[in-house]
């Protein structure tokens, strides 16, 4: 724990002015003092501003017509719907293309039109639009593509189309290239030449506002109110799902669509979705046996449904989630949900294995002090998987990561000419597509967002683009923006942690992008109890401060790597949440980051000086008398440790940092400091009473192996414990 790299945090400060004006905010509005406070950091100063901003006043819905080429796309549909023509909707795998594909699809039907779609298979034809699927679909007669999430990139397809004698209308929101595609319309808000107040809309954001365009043009007796108010009713609950799973800056039209559509999702209008909430296991019941309405947050969607929908996508087929959330029997809407996560489960099996390959890879080949973008490759790693396991990374290392899979190419033998396809995900000031174009040269596609982008890299050109992305990156990449900071909005004392502040938190939702979920701070938390989770995957704390004991669920974060026990106080970061089983609420910490508080660390990190200065025998370090005498091992000591291991082997237990062993140590009633404890290791090893490998110098973690010893251990003869002793009676004698 001691030689751990500690994330930086930061917590905000707030002035005499800020604080008064949050107590004029509770005290006038009924609320908590922090949960003012965090309404103050959302820029509300005021009681009415912070009125507003809880009631979503001051948000609006544009008129979509204010997009480039929209007059173009309502036209050319319209034409499409009335004359009967046949329909293809071209869409993403990604929960964005699907939400997309659905509402579209969906609305479309309602219209008579002569509809269908296509997703592409993330194994066989890739991202975006292809070639062969075109010609396919010339021959099937189809007069009108309509992309949705992709297509702004895809220019050679798109010219290719219009050579067949097809229509294509695009609707995007990804970054654009230089060349935009020779389209009948491209309706994308980050089009350089559209002026569209808002362009962070997600693509199924774009749709969206295309299907309100749609409902106006064909309803011109109606108020453009009225038709946004029909869309929103019906559709809202996907493009709410498709703007949340693309991490879209949940504010100004964004704020009010998501608000919306959780809403829809809570009241159960769409069966496909409430069958996907049942099939996850959210289903609970009061102690009166009926069924409990779950509150349904944004948080909730990010991690519970949108993975499930996701992973169809990823592993299978997005069909699968299309066909969902476009049937109208219930019965086959349990049928898909269940479906999805079956996959889901497999898809989690599969990321874990990957991840732990790659974390692997990065201990024995990155280069963290020269290159700023992690960038690993393999042969066997799972197209729909790379891009989860990259997000991991980036949040693990607070660096840019790509990674890239051979996986598929249908060669028996290795060759340059390989098709590598990565997934990459960023960190603020890296726009990951601009780096990609400055590598373009390099690689055979690529597109995305600033933070989250995919590319194709010939095997042969791995290296290059490696070497050319990371000198990219060195000049955009400060070292000091690369340090990995956690902030908090606030510090809760343990009688601010209520279960009405937990409460009040809803009142900020919907969170995202540009309105995160509050991280608060509180320090000096005891540690009661560590409970290992998930086969030993996650972490579960009991912690007490003052008369509260609360939960603290640390996911992905297993207890070899926590490295806290029972009895440490410690410093948290965490989200605050409610926590309902059985109908029963309780709080709980969602940890973002935790370390032992500052006393603690300072006590062992003189432990740690004292032991270095005794085997070294420098004598940098001033001791007191009872610091010395506390050094130096005896006999008991040395056998506790023994007894200890020995037992602990038998059942393969091997690997211990030397904070886990001191705590099994003190669970047996062995009370034995770090510096005794310290030289007990060295002396074994020196002695080779006990295997001792040190796997981890700065973490300090040793694998132990028992070895048969036949006669009685003398201990006298370690050099290491003689030389302590005459320094320990050196000391004493000053």
């Amino acid at each position: 724990m001691y030689y751990k790299k500690l994330n930086k945090w930061a917590v905000n400060n707030f002035s005499d002015e800020a604080l008064n004006s949050a107590e004029n905010i509770a005290s006038e509005l009924g609320l908590t003092v922090p949960a003012a406070k965090l309404l103050i950091n959302r820029g509300c100063t005021t009681p009415e501003t912070a009125k507003r901003f809880i009631g979503k006043e001051e948000e609006q819905l544009y008129d979509p017509m204010l997009m480039c080429d929209m007059q173009k796309a309502v036209e050319r549909i319209c034409d499409a719907v009335g004359a009967g023509e046949k329909i293809v909707i071209y869409g993403d795998y990604d929960v964005d293309g699907v939400t997309s594909v659905a509402s579209l699809y969906l609305y479309l039907r309602s219209l008579g039109a002569d509809v269908s779609y296509h997703i592409p298979c993330r194994m066989t034809e890739g991202y975006g639009m292809s070639m062969p699927v075109i010609d396919r679909l010339a021959d099937e007669g189809c007069d009108l593509i309509i992309t949705v999430d992709t297509g702004i990139t895809a220019v050679g397809e798109i010219a290719h189309a219009k050579e067949l004698g097809i229509d294509v209308v695009v609707t995007d929101h990804h970054e654009c290239h230089e060349v935009l595609p020779s389209a009948d319309a491209i309706v994308n808000p980050r089009r350089p030449d559209c002026t569209y107040p808002f362009g962070e809309l997600a693509g199924v954001g774009v749709v969206f506002k295309l299907l309100c365009a749609i409902e106006s043009f064909m309803n011109p007796n109606d108020t453009l109110a009225e038709c946004v108010r029909r869309i929103s009713k019906e559709y809202c609950d996907l493009v709410a799902i498709g703007t949340i799973a693309d991490v879209m800056p949940v504010k100004e039209e964004n704020r009010l669509i998501v608000s919306y559509g959780l809403s829809l999702i809570e009241r159960g209008t769409r069966p496909a979705i409430t069958e996907l909430i049942n099939a996850s296991g959210a289903k609970s019941r009061s102690k009166y046996g009926n069924a409990e309405k779950k509150k349904i947050t944004a948080g909730y969607v990010g991690y519970t449904l949108a993975p499930r929908i996701n992973a169809a996508g990823r592993i299978k087929n997005a069909s699968i989630a299309v066909e969902m959330l476009i049937t109208e029997s219930t019965e086959e809407a349990k049928k898909y949900a269940n479906e999805l996560c079956d996959i889901n489960r497999e898809r989690q099996e599969e990321e874990n294995r990957i991840t732990e390959q790659a974390y692997a890879k990065i201990a024995a080949e990155h280069d963290f002090d020269n290159d700023p973008v992690i960038v690993l490759a393999d042969d066997h790693w799972h197209h729909g998987i790379i891009g989860i396991v990259s997000s991991r990374i980036t949040e693990k290392y607070g660096l840019p990561s790509i990674l890239i899979s051979f996986d598929g190419n249908g060669n028996t033998e290795i060759s340059e000419n390989d098709d590598g396809k990565g997934s990459g995900r960023s960190v603020k000031g890296l726009n990951l597509v601009e780096a990609l174009a400055h590598c373009s040269e390099l690689l055979e596609k690529y597109g995305g967002h600033e933070l989250a982008a995919g590319l194709t890299v010939k095997r042969g050109k791995l290296n290059d683009f490696k070497r050319e992305l990371n000198a990219f990156a060195r000049e955009k990449l400060a070292e000091a923006e690369n340090e990995v900071v956690i902030e908090a909005e606030c510090e809760l004392d343990s009688s601010d942690i209520t279960m009405r502040l937990a409460n009040e938190l809803y009142y900020l939702e919907p969170y995202g992008v540009s309105n995160p979920v509050p991280v608060f701070r509180t320090n000096e938390m005891f540690v009661s109890d560590v409970i290992p989770l998930g086969g030993g995957k996650h972490t579960k704390l009991i912690l007490k401060h003052s008369n509260m004991i609360i939960t603290a669920l640390c996911f992905r974060v297993p207890l070899t790597e926590l490295d806290i026990y029972p009895g440490d106080v410690v410093d948290v970061l965490y989200n605050l949440d409610i926590n309902e089983f059985q109908g029963t609420k309780t709080l709980q910490m969602i940890v973002k980051d935790i370390r032992l508080t500052e006393n603690q660390l300072k006590k062992e990190i003189r432990e740690h000086d004292i032991f270095d200065s005794l085997y070294s025998c420098d004598g940098k370090i001033s001791l007191s008398h009872e610091e010395i005498e506390n050094t130096v091992p005896d006999r008991g000591d040395f056998a506790a440790v023994y007894t200890t291991l020995k037992r602990e082997l038998r059942v393969e237990h091997e690997v211990f940092s030397i904070r886990a062993l001191s705590h099994l140590l003190h669970t047996c009633g062995h009370n034995i400091s770090y510096v005794k404890l310290k030289f007990i290791i060295t002396v074994f090893r020196e002695l080779n009473l006990i295997g001792v490998e040190e796997l981890d110098a700065e973490l300090e973690i040793y694998a132990f192996k028992y070895i048969y010893v036949k006669d009685k251990i003398n201990l006298d003869r370690s050099a290491i414990l003689k030389r302590l002793k005459s320094e320990v009676r050196e000391k004493l004698m000053k």
